[in-house]
């Protein structure tokens, strides 16, 4: 097992990896298929993006199990492997990052609304995410990140998940927790999640919850400027706290039938001062950054951590 990852982050930064689904269909997964059965089906695929990550330089990955619970797996009829696949992709992850890096559960949205302005019963949300998190934890995991969230109904059920799991295998205080939230840019005002939550809001509310890392993650029309913003609003709701950041790689569009993001390594990677400053102790990318962006993230959290 590495260093505990809390006490790590107090000394220097961080740095996690960037987008698996623009990777996994670059390596043949199709349109609206299921990534996250390659954990059993291809796990060489998944291994050979996750093996860039880490040779580009990453500290940490997260798991290929964002769509992993079964309410999300039953739209591919995937549903009855949802323990196998969330426990494969954990042990898929460990053996590309080894005992020396850390690897993050991941837990992302069900993908709906829970009632009563939806269809799905909250229990319902609960115990999938209770089935994902406890395989993710047999798997290996240093930590779970609950993340993609924009409703703080669900992202609590997804810590609670997590904390009950990661307590039934004896193992408090050893597998950290991390929350991270979504959010869009607004006309005035901070940027709100989809469902009209604030960074200060969710921040209150992660600390509440007990998360032991404040995340935030992908989002629409904000950039890594923007996600400077977000983390200093969390750092001013809840001081002292362990903070994470994932922008995307800037607002997609479609060219010749392909979805093309903006913001290059260069561009990307000129912000992460800023994301540090602000309170990010781990840094990382989502939608449309790639190996080589984390590459270019790397020399700069190394600039950072010598405090050149």
């Amino acid at each position: 097992m590495p260093q505990a990852l809390l006490d790590v982050i107090q000394s220097r930064v961080l740095l996690c990896d960037g987008a698996m689904g623009t990777q996994l269909q670059q390596a043949g997964l199709e349109a609206g298929g299921c990534g996250e059965a390659w954990n059993v089906d291809h796990p060489e695929r998944v291994k050979a993006i996750q093996q860039r990550y880490r040779d580009a330089g990453s500290d940490l990955i997260i798991t290929n199990t964002f769509g992993g619970c079964r309410i999300t797996l039953g739209r591919h009829d995937q549903q009855g492997r949802a323990a196998e696949l969330n426990e494969a992709g954990a042990r898929v992850a460990r053996e590309v990052m080894g005992a020396g890096r850390w690897v993050i559960g991941d837990i992302g949205p069900f993908g709906g609304i829970m009632a009563p302005l939806g269809d799905v019963e909250p229990e319902d949300v609960a115990a999938a995410f209770l089935e994902q998190a406890r395989a993710l934890v047999r798997g290996g995991v240093d930590a779970i990140i609950v993340e993609t969230q924009t409703a703080l109904e669900e992202l609590e059920l997804g810590v609670e998940a997590a904390k009950r799991a990661i307590g039934e295998a004896g193992k408090t205080g050893q597998i950290a927790v991390i929350g991270s939230m979504a959010y869009d840019r607004t006309k005035s005002g901070p940027p709100r999640t989809m469902m009209g939550v604030t960074p200060a809001a969710a921040a209150e509310k992660m600390a509440a919850l007990g998360v032991d890392i404040i995340a935030a993650n992908c989002g629409t029309k904000i950039g890594i400027t923007e996600y400077a913003d977000i983390v200093r609003l969390y750092s001013e709701a809840v001081p002292g706290k362990p903070l994470m950041a994932q922008p995307n790689a800037g607002m997609p569009e479609i060219i010749d039938d392909k979805i093309v993001y903006h913001e290059t390594p260069e561009m990307m990677a000129a912000g992460l001062q800023a994301l540090v400053d602000a309170g990010a102790r781990i840094v990382g990318g989502c939608c449309g950054t790639t190996p080589e962006h984390i590459r270019h993230f790397r020399r700069e959290v190394d600039r950072i951590n010598s405090g050149r």
